[in-house]
């Protein structure tokens, strides 16, 4: 059944491109003339639809790929001596084609001394070979380029020198997005931006850009990692750490459907519970599980997360402790049920220790209670245990969020 209609898409989209649509149908192999741009063109009308959410365009994309490798790798050497060629073999690589055809080019020389450098560039980058990469790609002026290679190329180079000129990184991006808007470059683009302004803090530019990427990109087959590492993003930029802030936190989010809040709310206050912030967590479950209405279990995660979170403040103790005895186990998944066990564990170790006096708001989980809080009467044991709890505690997260 898949394969039949990986088949007839494949034939609805190559008929989009006439001129490979006539190369793909003819029989006879040795008089195919191909034309590597084209057959690019066809890759890139199917890309454009996973942007859009289109998961038969993403189940087809490999069988296309594998297609267009074949007819590049069989066609006329010849054909390589048209720069539009080269270039487009090189788009086809940096958008998930084998990089075996550029390595075919070189070979066959005759490359002028740009479409050299990009190649080489190209097939370093795919290669892994980061200081290659940089050396052939970064002196590329992409204004000298076609849209198309400069926005792939724009994208790389951003990638190059992220970690090092991160303000320059974002300047590369904001100028892939205006060569190629619609596409999937474009999707791949505003994805890495958000998160490479959240990087450097600027809380003004990530807002704008998210509320972008969800307006427009909310239904991309690769939104769903995009949100996991949103949701953690967030954290870092204390979206929810106070009512005010959490408030432009959910203007960002109303941009989604009730679903969509919903889960996001819920990995948002996952990931303030890893890094300690309680009153984020607090927050999020709440708008978490005014959202569930009638889905138990997202309500019963949502409760369970503000618990977790308000178990170590003073004024949620008691009251953190009463839900997650009453939380249903069979409403959650392992990993939370794992963590109802170390919260409870936590909780009692807590209310164990003599003497204690309740761990702020500011110190999180992720925290023991403080040692000078507590009487030298036999405290360090249930402490220890404590501390044991906590550690798996991150564990967990650490491990669910990789």
């Amino acid at each position: 059944m898949r394969i039949t209609f990986i088949a007839s898409f494949l034939a609805g989209i190559l008929t989009a491109v006439p001129a490979v649509a006539e190369e793909v149908q003819t029989s006879e192999p040795e008089k195919v003339t191909a034309i590597p741009v084209d057959m690019v063109r066809t890759l890139q009308i199917m890309q454009d639809q996973i942007a859009t959410g289109s998961t038969n365009a993403h189940a087809a994309q490999r069988a296309l790929l594998a297609h267009i490798d074949d007819r590049l790798m069989s066609i006329d050497p010849e054909t390589w001596g048209d720069s539009k060629n080269v270039r487009a073999a090189v788009i086809f690589v940096l958008s998930g084609g084998r990089p075996e055809i550029l390595k075919r080019i070189v070979a066959l020389g005759g490359l002028s001394e740009v479409d050299t450098t990009i190649v080489q560039g190209a097939l370093a980058y795919v290669g892994g070979r980061e200081a290659d990469a940089k050396r052939f790609l970064s002196e590329v002026q992409i204004d000298t380029l076609p849209p198309m290679l400069a926005g792939q190329i724009a994208l790389v180079q951003s990638a190059l020198i992220v970690r090092e000129d991160p303000a320059k990184s974002v300047q590369l991006l904001d100028r892939v997005r205006l060569l190629l808007p619609g596409t999937l470059v474009e999707e791949a683009a505003l994805r890495r931006e958000i998160f490479v302004v959240s990087q450097v803090g600027d809380a003004k530019k990530f807002d704008a850009l998210s509320r972008q990427y969800l307006r427009r990109f909310r239904y991309s087959i690769y939104a769903g990692n995009f949100r996991q590492r949103f949701a953690s993003a967030l954290t870092r930029l204390d979206f929810a750490k106070d009512e005010q802030k959490f408030s432009r936190l959910v203007a960002i989010l109303n941009e989604l459907e009730a679903d969509g809040q919903r889960e996001l709310y819920l990995m948002i206050a996952r990931n303030a519970i890893e890094q300690g912030q309680a009153k984020a967590a607090s927050l999020a479950a709440d708008k978490a599980f005014e959202l569930s209405s009638s889905d138990v279990p997202s309500a019963t995660r949502a409760k369970l997360y503000k618990a977790a979170a308000i178990i170590v403040t003073p004024e949620g103790f008691e009251s953190g402790i009463e839900v997650l005895k009453q939380i249903n186990r069979a409403d959650l998944q392992p990993h939370d049920s794992a963590l109802l066990d170390e919260a409870l564990s936590l909780a009692r170790h807590i209310r164990q220790a003599p003497q204690v006096t309740p761990v702020s708001e500011a110190a999180g989980p992720a925290e023991a209670p403080p040692a000078e809080a507590i009487q030298v009467q036999e405290p360090v044991p249930a402490i220890s245990r404590a501390q044991e709890a906590l550690e798996k505690v991150d564990q967990l997260f650490r491990s669910e969020t990789r």
